[in-house]
């Protein structure tokens, strides 16, 4: 099985690289289109701002490739946020895999939220049962709202989407390569998966 890591400018592509060879995968990372949609799994992370990324995936058509993928794809916290349809970082259009808007937390408790949350309300494909109300690492300062495609919820400040899912696409906010047991559960789960 050929499992790609996209690679583009945002961070964390190696440590997502080390939790998936901790499951016994070797992806691949590349950013040559043939890869990517030649790939049975296609993993899209990122630590990052918003707008300057968006800008390098549209350069570099990365964001056309993405949108067209027919095999499973996951998103991890900017990929999720940037397979949204808009972000309020930079006022920027992202992929519109999800009709979500992403915010910027409103600064009542400490932002950028960072460390151990619950993950509840789970749908099935990236979640089993016995995940449910367990803990996943969190860090990041804007959030996608609850919506039709949401998969997990978290609650800081307020409820938002911890995860979602539509078709094909499957994203996390948290990060699953942080996430200890929990996360590589959700890596086996997501390698599993099948279309």
């Amino acid at each position: 099985m050929k499992i790609v890591i996209i690679k583009y400018n945002a961070g964390n592509i190696q440590s997502v690289s080390f939790a998936l060879q901790r499951i016994g995968i070797q992806p691949v990372i590349t950013n040559v289109t043939a890869d990517i949609t030649n790939a049975d799994k296609v993993i899209f992370p990122g630590v990052g701002e918003a707008s300057t990324t968006m800008q390098y995936l549209k350069e570099k058509k990365l964001d056309l490739v993405i949108k067209n993928l027919k095999q499973p794809v996951l998103g991890i916290c900017l990929g999720m946020q940037l397979m949204c349809s808009h972000s309020e970082e930079g006022n920027t259009s992202c992929i519109g895999i999800f009709n979500q808007n992403v915010k910027k937390f409103e600064p009542k408790l400490k932002v950028p939220h960072m460390g151990w949350n619950n993950i509840f309300n789970l749908k099935e494909g990236l979640f089993n049962k016995n995940i449910e109300n367990k803990y996943a690492y969190f860090v990041h300062s804007y959030y996608a709202e609850l919506g039709e495609d949401t998969a997990a919820t978290t609650n800081y400040i307020i409820p938002f989407s911890a995860a979602l899912q539509k078709e094909n696409f499957y994203a996390t906010q948290f990060h699953p390569e942080k996430s200890g047991d929990v996360g590589a559960e959700i890596l086996q789960n997501f390698i599993k998966i099948k279309i």
